[in-house]
């Protein structure tokens, strides 16, 4: 079988190639190692590997009006974006909860958003209910899958990515965990984030040019990577991911996703009033942290498995890996009154914590720069 033409996506039939499966997660059928995943994760995060991201959606948004309009639905200032330029964008509820997001790179003529695995066809949906009279089409690209890859890697694989209508290669860096303009931070700053060394790419490649990418990439001296090595970089670089950490009822601010993927001034938006009211006013009741797993060597907890302190669940497992350094680690939402320096239990471990996002629930923003301010500063 040549490569490519298993279900399983491209490099399943590479040697050594195993697949994940029966997971319960997005994630089945995904190459999860080439037999030693540290070693992959060690080759990824040094440039000298690439990792089969294709069972991710691809929505294609067209038309004059396409930035206007999604910078109207969604959480980040598309108004001004400019060809060739990574961001990111969230769609929220209401109530300001975390119902999709997506990365986002534009080209001139369309603007292609980059969700997780399940999360296309809900976004398109969405964006096609709220089209009215605007000047947009939306059309989910089921036939465009992605490579991820860092640092030299990355370079090489742009040129096996699709061009836009710019003639540039369509790949998105990703922007985390550097604070974009007018964002906010509920964690350390950027010089001292983890996620500073994560510097990943992804590149947007047709499915039936696929297996000419790997043989490109492979003849240049990049090897292939399984799926647990990039979600062991993610996961370090505290990166939140939707199929894992979009749960019931989450909040940006909880996620500390504010960083990267909301602007505080731009205008009105779904759930905007929400996400001021947290800044302005309250706190949010969770918190993102990373466990420091002690347990069994053959195990890992699993997406949703309880967080315990004294006796009581006070939060729950987001993703769970383990890394090449740090070995068996987790991201889990934890209530915010749980104390940071308190050891939980995950079934069969017990793990210390490490805060990502502040216990104190305050994030960067001064009263002058919360949104409002203006306003703040007529009454007085």
């Amino acid at each position: 079988m040549a490569i490519g033409e298993s279900s399983h996506g491209v490099l399943a039939d590479l040697p050594d190639a195993v697949i994940l499966e029966d997971t319960g997660t997005v994630d089945d059928g995904a190459v999860a190692h080439f037999g030693s995943p540290a070693r992959e994760e060690r080759a990824l995060r040094s440039g000298r590997a690439f990792t089969d991201l294709s069972h991710v959606d691809v929505v294609r948004v067209s038309g004059p009006d396409r930035l206007e309009w999604l910078n109207s639905l969604t959480t980040q200032n598309l108004i001004e974006l400019e060809p060739g330029i990574s961001t990111e964008t969230i769609l929220l509820g209401p109530s300001g909860h975390i119902e999709n997001a997506a990365a986002v790179i534009d080209d001139g003529a369309a603007t292609w958003l980059i969700t997780d695995a399940g999360f296309g066809a809900p976004f398109a949906d969405f964006l096609s209910s709220m089209r009215f009279m605007k000047r947009v089409e939306v059309a989910p690209e089921p036939e465009i899958g992605a490579f991820g890859a860092m640092g030299e890697a990355a370079h090489v694989m742009a040129d096996c990515a699709m061009l836009g209508a710019d003639g540039r290669p369509l790949v998105w860096h990703d922007p985390w965990p550097n604070t974009a303009p007018n964002g906010v931070t509920y964690g350390p700053r950027d010089a001292e984030h983890p996620g500073a060394q994560w510097d990943a790419h992804i590149a947007l490649i047709p499915l039936s040019k696929q297996s000419a990418a790997v043989e490109k990439l492979r003849s240049g001296g990049i090897e292939a990577a399984g799926l647990l090595a990039w979600e062991a970089a993610r996961v370090t670089a505290w990166r939140p991911r939707p199929a894992a950490e979009i749960v019931e009822n989450v909040l940006p601010h909880e996620l500390d996703w504010l960083r990267t993927a909301v602007h505080l001034h731009k205008g009105c938006y779904r759930g905007q009033e929400a996400v001021a009211k947290v800044v302005n006013m309250g706190k949010p009741p969770r918190r993102l942290a990373m466990l420091y797993l002690e347990g069994p060597v053959d195990e890992l907890p699993h997406g949703g498995d309880d967080v315990v302190h004294e006796g009581r669940a006070v939060g729950i497992i987001t993703s769970a890996v383990r890394d090449a350094v740090d070995g068996p680690v987790a991201l889990a939402l934890i209530r915010r009154s749980v104390p940071v320096e308190a050891v939980v239990e995950v079934g069969n471990f017990r793990a210390g914590q490490e805060a990502i996002v502040n216990p104190a629930g305050t994030s960067s923003a001064t009263p002058a720069t919360r949104p409002g301010a203006e306003f703040r500063r007529k009454l007085l």
